[in-house]
């Protein structure tokens, strides 16, 4: 699909907290956002679900089979030759144990302290905060 600012790429983003309320984030290990802390996700192949995406990512990024829940919202932001429309889902652990794969360069566990320290790709925290989904700790 186009628009006049070009092509429009389907990602998905899981926003998962543990059973102690910490937030799931990985480290790009590439662009967009290389080096920078995100949300585990990426993008939706072609004839593929958000659902089955979002599960394909996580366990890729991070080794985690998830459930994946309800769409927490949906944003967009510059891709290289029209914009990214990423949409996030709340989504709970079922099994596996964390480490970081394929497109991260790290994994980890954040409470809100080490939230604050982490150097965020942009607008994360602030979208977190007006979906009510920082880490509860």
């Amino acid at each position: 699909m186009t628009t006049e600012r070009g092509l429009r790429i389907r990602c998905v983003g899981a926003i998962v907290h543990d059973t102690n309320g910490r937030l799931l984030l990985v480290r790009r290990s590439n662009p967009p956002g290389e080096g920078l802390w995100s949300l585990p996700g990426g993008r939706v192949e072609s004839g593929e679900s958000d659902e089955t995406a979002i599960m394909r990512e996580l366990l890729e990024e991070t080794g985690l089979s998830v459930t994946v829940g309800a769409l927490i919202g949906s944003v967009t932001r510059p891709a290289p030759h029209g914009l990214y429309e990423i949409h996030d889902y709340a989504c709970q652990v079922r099994s596996g144990v964390l480490r970081a794969g394929d497109d991260a360069s790290d994994a980890r566990w954040a409470d809100a302290a080490i939230l604050a320290t982490l150097p965020l790709v942009e607008m994360l925290h602030d979208t977190l905060r007006a979906w009510g989904q920082l880490p509860r700790v």
